[in-house]
């Protein structure tokens, strides 16, 4: 019985014979393949029997001398390869029954001579080299640049398109190779060459140099036939839907932005988005691609944003001044409004007449816009539409009948520190509204002022800033009466109250500028400081030249406090933020050069060395010479200088390498002496205490390098949660400041989840930090499961002065503006990260990193410092006049469309309502209807409508 004996081994493997193979030598090893092979030959279906034995007869066709036979053979070789269909897990069957001869056509096509048939025989062997890639690599692109050498100029190569799309993409992965290879170093093999020779014996020194020269040939072509080929790639991909394909190999060989050349008005909207899928530092140029593609059809907006992410200030004026309709250049001035950008860098540069009459350019609407003008009117009446302008109480915040306290006296064992974090959480939950009970409409006398103490007086008469927010002209007639005060405490917090309601706005008038002016010389210490403070925070990110000249000589002067000095190096931070000022940098770096070290080693000084690292966010390698130069002070505090101006530098990159550095500081284990060992060293000589302080810099810098990435940023919380069980104390406290900073007004169940129990911690600084970053976390959305952890932990900490005082300020924030203002440092879509919203959380955690010495001290004030991050949650449609305009939207969750086919939808379970509505971090909102076109490319903020003059017409012809 012959047959079953063939059959068996064919349709079923016996798997003690399968052993008994994988035991035998190599040699044997690779036979159980061949023989695979010649099963399935004898399985063959007759057509593919066909095939096969017509392959082989071309390929002898080949191999004969008769010349004529060469190029019909060749012609029906590449028929055959490019009609075979397969399916996407299987290789082609001409390919499959072609494996097997490809060493031998090699051979054949070294002895043919430059002809038109041997250009197409290299083409053929470029395809099959596909099959031989792990061997022979770079076979592929070989193939194809000698078969274009061949070629006349007359007759250029055929498209690589037809043979497919996988052999597209095999070519572009071998040219990406290829040309790293070349830049990274012609000469690897002369290395390789040379190492063998250094070492072993004779005989070790031959095999090496076989191994060597066993290479396949030098891949022909200059690099430019290289970029050539790259770009007919890219093409092909283009119009396949493979776009980040093709942005990744233009990338690779650093043409990216030649390809504006390539995309058409049905590809480059797919091409721009991939701006955010690439690493920095590539990122950038793809972003001036970009930009230049938006610009080519006429995508103003989108280009805007673009140039403001590169923060460009040529790019941004010109884009600022390319559209000609009116209405549009209203919108840009929203979007950079939005940005902080300097009003200056808009006019035009300074000519023979003088600047005076590139400001007279800019007409008075689009002033208005620029300046924000009109910000508190519209947030006022965003808040009517939804039902919130009634002022709230604390115990509308508090609710503390649902509190599980233990004592109905509990709220009165610290009556002032509760008095102070009702200021806090008054000021913030009626923020922008100008009618909270407390402060605003509170009888002459009769003002929750009075209920503080000293330092507590401070923070409620600045309180009334917050309250009065954006409303210019309002609340310096309510701040006025307290700059009069005979208490020095009041009037110091009136002139924050000054520069904080100026946060975010500027006016022709410049109030803030000559209202707190006079007292930066002032003696009195509070005075000095809140003027200072005030003029950081109202003129944060204008770049104002005036600001600077009033400030620096308060950094520079040796006579000033370290506390004085500090404050104005950091308002000079905000003021200047990601300018990269020279001026600034060279005499702070100076200052820090002069100061004595018991001067340096104050808590205040993280602030003057935070007021330079702000000077470079953002600008990634623009703060190499200033981090050079930290490094040779010869004091502890230039190791905390220099993690704060790297993470500052590279914030929102995602720079995986920067957060790798972060990670190794944090790996530092600091043993800090104890009295009973200082006792037994006595005779040893005294060593300066080591300072940990960087680390707990390093741990914000992971958080704020990632926050800009989405993946990075669930990859950074897992790490923070290792450092949380490893870390030494300082950085166990900045864990929870570092999770609030990745998720600030984003408030996910897993970051909750954590923060919740890390409040319980037994460490009470690590439990402060966390009881903050729940605030940061819930900041103005008003979230119910928040809400009711931080009433649970009124109720756990109630004999805790300190913790439950944070537990109010957290309460506070959860509830900002009603739930109508964000402090999350990105938008547009999440994709423009705010300088000036950065800088206010940043200072804001630096004060945490040591809460006993600022914050739970006299510094409570330094919470204000968030009010540069402070901004509506809102989407308000303006008709052509300006004024709202309700129309239909959808609101929903985002969704990431970039590289998906077709045309997907951007949004998932989504809501309709009638603008103004509130949008949420992680939302998008889109037009219900078609009957309006949005001047603005992401409906958010201020949007101006304009009526759809196509949209009648095809009712019309429905009807």
């Amino acid at each position: 019985m012959p047959e079953p004996t063939v059959a068996i081994p064919v349709t079923s493997e016996d798997p003690k014979k399968k052993k008994q193979n994988e035991k035998e030598s190599t040699d044997e090893q690779t036979d159980p393949k061949k023989k695979g092979e010649e099963k399935q030959g004898e399985e063959l279906s007759e057509e593919d029997l066909q095939l096969k034995n017509e392959l082989e007869m071309l390929v002898e066709r080949l191999k004969e001398s008769n010349t004529s036979l060469y190029r019909p053979a060749l012609e029906t070789l590449r028929t055959l390869i490019r009609t075979s269909t397969s399916s996407m897990t299987s290789v082609p069957k001409p390919l499959k029954f072609l494996h097997q001869h490809y060493p031998g056509l090699q051979t054949l096509y070294e002895a043919w001579p430059p002809s038109d048939d041997k250009s197409l025989f290299a083409d053929i062997l470029s395809v099959l080299a596909m099959t031989y890639s792990d061997s022979e690599p770079r076979g592929t692109l070989r193939y194809r640049l000698l078969s274009a050498s061949l070629r006349p100029e007359s007759s250029p190569l055929t498209d690589p398109g037809l043979w497919g799309h996988e052999y597209v993409r095999h070519l572009a992965a071998e040219l990406g190779e290829e040309y790293s290879a070349r830049t990274l170093g012609e000469d690897v093999e002369v290395e390789e060459q040379t190492e063998a020779n250094l070492d072993g014996e004779d005989k070790e020194k031959e095999g090496d140099q076989k191994e060597v020269k066993k290479k396949p040939a030098v891949v022909p072509g200059t690099t430019d036939e290289l970029r050539s080929l790259a770009m007919e790639c890219a093409t092909f991909l283009l119009h396949h839907n493979a776009e980040p394909d093709a942005v990744d190999l233009l990338q690779e060989l650093e043409i990216v932005d030649r390809i504006a050349e390539l995309v058409d008005e049905n590809t480059y909207e797919r091409v721009c988005q991939c701006v955010n899928l690439l690493p920095t530092p590539d990122d950038r140029a793809f972003l001036k691609a970009a930009h230049s593609i938006y610009g080519q059809h006429n995508k103003f907006p989108q280009a805007l944003s673009l140039a403001i992410r590169l923060g460009d200030p040529e790019l941004i004026r010109r884009d600022f001044n390319a559209p000609a309709n009116p209405l549009m250049k209203r919108q840009l001035a929203f979007l950079l409004a939005r940005a902080q950008i300097p009003r200056e860098w808009l006019e035009p540069q300074a000519s023979e007449d003088g600047a005076e009459d590139g400001e007279s350019e800019l007409p008075e609407d689009i002033i208005d816009c620029l300046c924000n003008t009109h910000l508190s009117e519209h947030f006022r009446e965003f808040g009517k539409e939804l039902g919130v302008s009634e002022a709230k109480s604390l115990e509308d915040v508090y609710k503390s009948h649902l509190e599980n306290t233990r004592s109905s006296t509990a709220a009165n064992v610290d009556s002032a520190r509760g008095n102070l974090a009702g200021t806090f959480v008054n000021a913030f939950v009626n923020a922008g509204f100008g009618n909270d009970k407390l402060m605003v409409e509170a009888e002459e006398g009769n003002s929750w002022i009075y209920k503080n103490k000293d330092h507590g007086m401070m923070s409620a008469a600045a309180s009334l800033g917050l309250s009065l927010l954006w409303d210019t002209d309002v609340g310096l007639s309510h701040v006025d009466k307290y700059t009069y005060s005979a208490e020095e405490h009041i009037k110091a917090g009136a002139l924050l109250a000054t520069g904080i309601l100026n946060t975010g706005v500027r006016t022709e008038a410049d109030a803030a500028l000559a209202l707190l002016g006079d007292y930066v010389e002032n003696k009195s210490v509070p005075l000095k400081t809140s003027a200072i403070t005030g003029l950081g925070l109202a003129y944060a990110g204008s770049h104002r030249e005036d600001i600077l000249q009033l400030l620096l000589p308060q950094v520079s002067d040796d006579a000033v406090s370290m506390e004085i000095a500090s404050l104005a190096s950091l308002a000079l931070g905000f003021v200047f933020v990601g300018s990269g000022n020279g001026e600034i940098a060279s005499t702070i770096l100076q200052t820090l050069m002069e100061r004595e070290d018991k001067q340096l080693e104050e808590k205040w000084a993280r602030y003057m060395i935070l007021g330079l690292a702000l000077l470079y966010l953002g600008l990634q390698d623009g703060s190499d010479a200033t981090i050079e130069t930290l490094k040779a002070v010869e004091h502890p505090i230039s190791k905390q200088a220099v993690v704060l101006v790297d993470m500052c530098s590279y914030a929102g990159s995602g720079e995986v390498l920067k957060v790798q550095s972060m990670l190794h500081l944090c790996d530092e284990h600091i043993v800090k002496t104890t009295k009973d060992q200082k006792d037994k060293d006595k005779d040893a000589p005294e060593e300066p205490p080591q300072d940990d302080t960087f680390q707990a810099f390093a741990v914000l810098g992971i958080a704020l390098v990632a926050m800009g990435e989405e993946v990075g940023a669930e990859m950074s919380m897992r790490t923070l949660n290792h450092l949380m069980h490893y870390g030494e104390p300082v950085i166990r406290k900045t864990v929870p400041l570092a999770l609030g900073l990745l998720s600030a007004s984003n408030p996910q169940l897993p970051v909750l989840d954590t923060l919740s129990k890390y409040s319980h911690d037994n460490d009470l600084a690590v439990a402060l930090n966390a009881i903050f970053a729940m605030g940061l976390v819930g900041a103005g959305t008003n979230n119910a499961r928040l809400a009711q952890m931080l009433r649970q932990l009124a109720g756990y900490y109630y004999k805790e002065p300190d913790c439950l005082f944070m537990v109010r300020i957290a309460q506070g924030l959860v509830h900002m503006g009603k739930g109508t203002i964000t402090i999350n440092p990105f938008f547009s879509d999440r994709n423009i990260m705010s300088r000036t919203a950065v800088a206010g959380l940043l200072a804001t955690l630096v004060a945490f990193t040591d809460a006993k010495g600022f914050v739970l001290d006299k510094y409570h004030w330094m919470v204000y410092f968030l009010v540069t991050a402070m901004y509506p949650r809102f989407l308000i449609t303006l008709d052509e006049e300006l004024k709202p305009f309700p129309v239909t939207v959808r609101v929903g969750q985002a969704v990431d469309v970039v590289g998906q086919a077709g045309k997907p939808r951007t949004i998932s379970g989504f809501q309709t309502h009638s603008t103004p509505v509130r949008i949420g971090t992680t939302e998008r909102a889109e037009l219900a209807t078609e009957e309006f076109i949005p001047f603005a490319h992401v409906l958010e903020g201020f949007v101006i409508l304009h009526k759809n003059p196509g949209y009648e017409k095809e009712d019309k012809m429905e009807l």
